[in-house]
């Protein structure tokens, strides 16, 4: 969070993360569960050693309003949907690039994607991911945006070899220490 206020010039709220893993067959119904969900916009990335996944950040409708002001954007400048694809990419990129340093990794992304047809969408959208996988690491991220009353959710969605080569990366890192 504190790339991400130094690049916003205001103060970021981060709750801790909820981790869980979660099977395919169950993550729509989770992902459903989101109230007044009005956009998700993903964006895959991967790295040395394996390690990829896919980030998908969830959007309120209540929110959407607001993502011109946190970028500072004039009425007009850009369509909703170009602003809620540019803060996506601010988020996910800022954040997995801290992750990726600090497991000694560097990641490559994807161009990001907006699902706007949200249940339809997503599930055809995660169907056909690069990757195959039953059981995934999801990590949720709550970014609140105080100054401008945003709140967006972060899922990371890794699967299980990439999580087994995270372990290995550790493993080593820790080894060195």
């Amino acid at each position: 969070s504190d790339q991400l206020a130094r690049y916003l010039d205001t103060f970021v709220y981060l709750k801790v993360p909820s981790i869980e893993s979660v099977e395919a067959k169950d993550l729509m119904k989770t992902l459903s569960q989101q109230k007044n969900t009005m956009a998700v916009v993903s964006q895959g990335f991967f790295g040395y050693e394996g390690i990829r996944g896919e980030s998908l950040l969830v959007y309120q409708e209540e929110d959407s309003g607001r993502i011109a002001d946190l970028l500072g954007y004039e009425p007009d400048e850009l369509s909703q949907d170009e602003q809620l694809i540019d803060i996506s990419s601010i988020l996910t990129t800022t954040f997995l690039n801290v992750f990726a340093q600090q497991i000694d990794n560097r990641l490559s992304y994807n161009a990001p994607k907006l699902l706007p047809n949200v249940q339809e969408i997503l599930s055809e959208h995660l169907q056909q991911m690069p990757f195959t996988w039953e059981l995934a690491l999801k990590v949720n991220i709550n970014y609140q945006v105080t100054d401008y009353s945003f709140n967006c959710n972060m899922i990371l969605l890794i699967p299980e070899t990439a999580i087994t080569n995270i372990k290995h990366v550790l493993d080593r890192i820790l080894e060195e220490f």
